[in-house]
């Protein structure tokens, strides 16, 4: 059979024995196989999808690949340059492959398992979106925090942007582990999980901010060392990537102010927030954070003992291993302006999360902002008000600017 481990501290196909022993190796060098796609028996030839290893390529791109079950005559199957979405065809020898970019709409071919397209089958249309002035995501590169690993992340600008003025940066975070809060496909998308869109990063943008997403290590699902980078330190969150990227975009683009940095984010990215708000209080001037798992020790135990590691109390100090993560612990270090938001039905994350921290804020005797929204669940992001709430708090605080009074946002009509 074929197996999937990370033994070699990257995730590779190994041919395992029905008895567990391994016969050999299948795929191997400094890159990750992130699916099994398919396997044909008859000629010997594994199908799967892998991040990292073509040299230029964006290194979270799934892209499609070829091998012999012996692990010779390894083939890249998809050349073009983006983000593969494969699904093998039943009873048949082909691929139905959706690829995009983020500023590259979706193409969808019908291809070959030697990797020709067979015939494109549809590509998006978009005029209708440049017609009304939209404008992609920009993808860049930086280093993180040991000023040696590549990151990726996406800036979103206003539609008018004007590279002589200078824009309050907004930093949009989600710190995983293990989930990417970044597009690394077509945006806007009808997918039903995207972070970006959860964000409304595009129309944060368009009331004049730059808004950036950062696949901070941690994020990615790259070699095991990578997304393990911050295991046992929740607190950590993956910030320290995200200052080290915003320092190096605001010296390579004058038009960013760097004195003017907020962050915002949902669930793990309130508490990745707030926490940004707490630990780097002269870097993050404003966060709106919403129903955020504050404090791991209160939240679903799968999450948290799953990357912090099993609670160990230490009864001589009153403490244990998770205290130092909990917003709480650091709550006498607020600054700026902090904007708390949780539903009182959160079926996720318990509002208990958000309460113990302003109990500590108070106890702290720190200004802060704060809504209990009534019946709502966790799903906050598409909530109007809350959406309304948030651009109106960064336009005050970080902007410094009065936003419309009593504007409500409804959807489009139909």
């Amino acid at each position: 059979m074929i197996w999937f481990s990370e033994r070699d501290g990257s995730g590779h196909l190994y041919d395992v024995g029905r008895d567990g022993t391994i016969k050999h190796q299948i795929t191997s060098g400094d890159w990750v196989v992130s699916a099994l796609v398919t396997v044909d028996e008859v000629a010997g030839r594994v199908f799967f999808t892998a991040r990292g290893r073509e040299p230029g390529r964006h290194p979270d791109y799934d892209l499609l690949y070829s091998v012999g079950r012996d692990g010779t005559g390894l083939t890249l199957l998809t050349p073009e340059d983006a983000d593969h979405q494969i699904t093998a065809v039943p009873n048949a020898p082909l691929f139905l492959d959706t690829y995009s970019r983020v500023d590259l709409p979706p193409v969808t071919v019908l291809r070959a398992r030697d990797g020709r397209v067979v015939k494109e089958l549809e590509r998006a249309d978009v005029s209708a979106l440049k017609a009304i002035g939209w404008r992609p995501g920009e993808v860049f590169h930086a280093k993180a925090r040991d000023g040696t690993t590549e990151i990726m992340g996406v800036i979103y600008k206003p539609s008018n942007f004007d590279s002589t003025k200078s824009y309050p940066v907004i930093d949009h975070i989600y710190p995983g582990p293990l989930i990417s809060p970044v597009s690394d496909r077509f945006y806007p998308t009808r997918e039903a999980f995207s972070y970006s869109m959860f964000g409304q990063v595009q129309a944060l943008a368009e009331l004049g901010f730059i808004v950036v997403e950062i696949n901070a290590l941690g994020n990615t699902p790259r070699n095991k060392s990578l997304y393990t980078a911050w295991y046992g330190d929740m607190g950590d969150n993956g910030i320290p990537d995200h200052t080290a990227a915003i320092k190096q975009l605001g010296a390579r683009f004058h038009w960013m102010d760097l004195s003017r940095v907020g962050i915002y984010g949902h669930s793990g990215g309130g508490f990745a927030s707030t926490d940004a708000m707490l630990r780097y209080p002269d870097f993050f001037k404003v966060a709106v954070s919403t129903s955020g798992n504050h404090d791991n020790r209160s939240y679903y135990h799968g999450w948290g003992e799953r990357f912090q590691g099993l609670l160990v109390k230490d009864t001589l100090h009153s403490t244990d291993n998770f205290a130092a993560a909990a917003n709480k612990t650091l709550a006498s270090n607020l600054k700026g302006k902090l904007f708390l938001i949780h539903g009182d039905l959160d079926d996720n994350v318990h509002p208990a999360n958000t309460i113990a921290l302003v109990d500590a804020l108070v106890k702290a005797n720190k200004k802060f902002d704060l809504l209990i929204l009534p019946d709502a669940t966790h799903d906050l992001t598409s909530h109007p008000y809350v959406i309304r709430r948030t651009w109106d708090f960064f336009v005050e605080n970080l902007m410094g600017a009065r936003p419309p009074a009593d504007y409500a946002i409804s959807p489009p009509p139909q």
